[in-house]
């Protein structure tokens, strides 16, 4: 596969949305599921078929876990909120998310099993900015950490639960919004 190839547009089921605002409005509410890292944060990946300029989502994973604070990864994530990162509500250390690499090794073995690729990332954003009000836009510590990444980075809005917008980035470039088509 070309390793440039990023789509023209997302074609994103109701299950797979249904799945991803599911995950975001339960974080919000204080819910988690068994062993699950109680933190109001919201992270995933999204799987599923490249097909000529399209990426069909077919499966939506949302990440239990945030390795963030582990001793392997808390030095580097530090060390980009301090140097990209807008200071907002949540402190710096607390923000940031790392997928957890027993978690991720299993989620990217079952699409190797059923077919799948992995087509990106998401995140949720919560807080209103004054510069931002509706959060629907990678940040800049999004953009770099996108960078050369040849994924799509799906921003979850969350300001407005009852109206959640979800928008993507080709590496979290705000510059390459892809558009997705809802399914």
């Amino acid at each position: 596969m070309n390793d440039n190839w990023h789509p023209q547009i997302i074609k994103l089921p109701g299950n797979c949305l249904d799945t991803l605002t599911g995950h975001c409005r339960r974080k919000l509410e204080g819910e988690y599921l068994p062993g699950e890292d109680r933190d109001l944060k919201a992270f995933g990946l999204l799987a599923g078929q490249r097909q000529d300029d399209s990426a069909i989502v077919a499966r939506c994973f949302p990440l239990l876990h945030n390795a963030r604070q582990s001793a392997a990864y808390r030095d580097f994530m530090d060390r980009m909120m301090t140097e990209h990162a807008i200071p907002s509500v949540t402190p710096f250390a607390e923000r940031g998310w790392v997928a957890d690499p027993e978690e991720l090794t299993g989620i990217l073995r079952g699409c190797r099993e059923h077919g799948l690729v992995l087509l990106g990332s998401y995140h949720m954003h919560r807080i209103p900015w004054p510069q931002d009000p509706i959060r629907d836009t990678p940040t800049t510590l999004d953009t770099i950490l996108g960078d050369k990444s040849r994924l799509l980075m799906f921003i979850v809005s969350m300001v407005d639960p009852s109206k959640p917008t979800i928008r993507a980035f080709a590496e979290g470039d705000v510059s390459r919004e892809v558009p997705i088509h809802y399914i």
